[in-house]
């Protein structure tokens, strides 16, 4: 279902900017749409809105849907550009690879929660179900509301590899769809915890220190904090030409600056 979602929605797109493609101002408009991770998206629109005001004659679609359905319509040859959160299978291999930014998955908890450090065994034990109660990591005698991602997303996918290490995450946890959704419940519920991306963080909610390691860009770049995964555009094989230039532009100095506010860890700083 989540594919042939993706379809139609792109369907819809292609649909509604070929209407317009006309020309502007005797320009022709180039069209790059893009697809995949909930994780990457946001900064990605955010990347395509500063482009196309430098870039009038372009237009940018954005779409979600995950970071495995990305990598499909990649495969497929629906999209010029796929994103994921994750790091590819061998049999998704045969797309071209290319890292915009590192982003650290920050394990949340509600500020009202006096907890500030967990090791990674902690965490692993709670997600696996072998530890449901917050006594038992020293504050109240009470049950961890924990929130994951759903399967095939790509924060999931990094979180299984980097934190669970082939340990399965318990079936009777809670799900959500998006890293805005994980941060909603943690936001809302003071015995909820569970992962975003890095750059999501804020007010809201509070990162813990990970075996005494803050997650921040400054301890990513120096390697001291564990829970790291790239952020990938996905083609497949060489860019078309104009994709090639929104692709330029993410990687330039402007791009990866607007990366970094975002509190993202560029390739090219």
């Amino acid at each position: 279902m989540g594919k042939l979602y993706l379809s139609i929605i792109l369907s819809f797109f292609l649909i509604i900017t070929s209407c317009n493609r006309g020309n502007v101002n005797n320009q022709k408009r180039h069209l790059v749409n893009i697809a995949g991770s909930t994780s990457v998206m946001p900064f990605t629109e955010k990347l395509a809105e500063y482009f196309m005001v430098g870039h009038p004659e372009y237009i940018v679609n954005v779409q979600s849907g995950g970071s495995t359905a990305g990598i499909q319509a990649c495969i497929n040859g629906t999209v010029h550009i796929g994103m994921s959160s994750r790091e590819l299978k061998e049999d998704e291999k045969v797309l071209n690879e290319i890292v915009i930014c590192y982003d650290g998955i920050a394990i949340i908890v509600n500020p009202k929660n006096p907890i500030n450090d967990l090791t990674l065994e902690q965490v692993r034990n709670i997600f696996s179900g072998k530890v449901k109660n917050w006594k038992d990591l020293g504050w109240i005698n009470r049950r961890i509301d924990a929130v994951t991602r759903e399967e095939g997303s790509g924060t999931r996918g990094a979180f299984e590899e980097l934190v669970m290490h082939k340990v399965h995450i318990d079936d009777g946890i809670m799900v959500q769809d998006s890293n805005g959704s994980v941060k909603e419940v943690v936001a809302t519920d003071p015995y909820a915890i569970g992962y975003v991306s890095l750059g999501m963080v804020d007010k809201k909610v509070k990162a813990l220190k990970i075996d005494g390691v803050e997650p921040s860009i400054e301890n990513i770049k120096q390697k001291k904090y564990k829970v790291v995964r790239p952020f990938l555009y996905l083609t497949k094989g060489k860019p078309e030409a104009d994709a090639q230039v929104f692709i330029d532009f993410v990687l330039s100095k402007e791009g990866q600056g607007i990366l970094k506010k975002e509190g993202l860890v560029p390739v090219n700083d």
